[in-house]
């Protein structure tokens, strides 16, 4: 039987976190992608896109991710497009993210006074010109707080891709697990890591919404 230490565990441990830090990463950009096309989409304000928006948001909010994981891992491969556990990982939570995403900017440019689209419209800006100079720089200031709050979602939500077999922190903390069976030492230094890693994410959100509400 293989002996591990305690540097041995951490050290695993550590290592796994980088694919946690990375699969987050991967998921909050191709999220916010994602998201901010569809805000821009929605804001056209065309009544078929915006259905279209609104069912791919209830889809994607209603689902729990954990579903979600599945279909992709093993939905897809029915249709013969075999996916890894990383892609399927990434994939799953860029949709997932991007529904919460997109709801957060959205209500960001909706907390916007009308007036701002009105005096856009006097000036005769188009909609891709009044968004661009008028109506995100001051939808993005309100955003920033929420959506570094989000992404601590986005972190813990990636400890679900540890069931499609992506080894990140949970799923190397299981596996040290069975091999040492010290599960509360294990999965306390896992606990710790994921606190490591959200705690300065929440602390950073709380500074930027008390600078925002001090601003306003």
């Amino acid at each position: 039987m293989m002996q591990f230490t305690d540097w041995d565990i951490l050290r695993n441990l550590l290592f796994a976190a980088r694919w946690t830090l990375l699969l987050s990463l991967f998921a909050f950009i191709g999220g916010g992608l994602v998201g901010l096309a569809l805000t821009f989409i929605r804001s056209i304000k065309n009544p078929f896109l915006t259905k279209l928006v609104q069912i791919y948001v209830e889809l994607f909010q209603g689902i729990p991710l954990l579903m979600q994981l599945f279909l992709t891992f093993f939905g897809l491969s029915l249709i013969g497009l075999d996916v890894d556990a990383w892609s399927a990982a990434i994939l799953s939570l860029t949709l997932f993210s991007s529904a919460f995403l997109h709801d957060i900017w959205r209500s960001c440019i909706e907390a916007l006074p009308k007036g701002q689209w009105e005096a856009c419209r006097t000036l005769g800006l188009t909609h891709v010109q009044s968004m661009r100079h008028v109506i995100f720089p001051q939808a993005i200031k309100m955003a920033i707080a929420p959506t570094v709050g989000f992404s601590v979602q986005i972190v813990k939500g990636t400890a679900l891709a540890s069931i499609i077999g992506f080894v990140e922190l949970t799923k190397a903390g299981t596996m040290l697990n069975n091999a040492t069976f010290q599960p509360f030492k294990v999965f306390a230094l896992v606990a710790l890591l994921y606190f490591v890693i959200c705690f300065p994410l929440s602390v950073l959100a709380r500074y930027l919404e008390n600078k925002n509400y001090v601003r306003r």
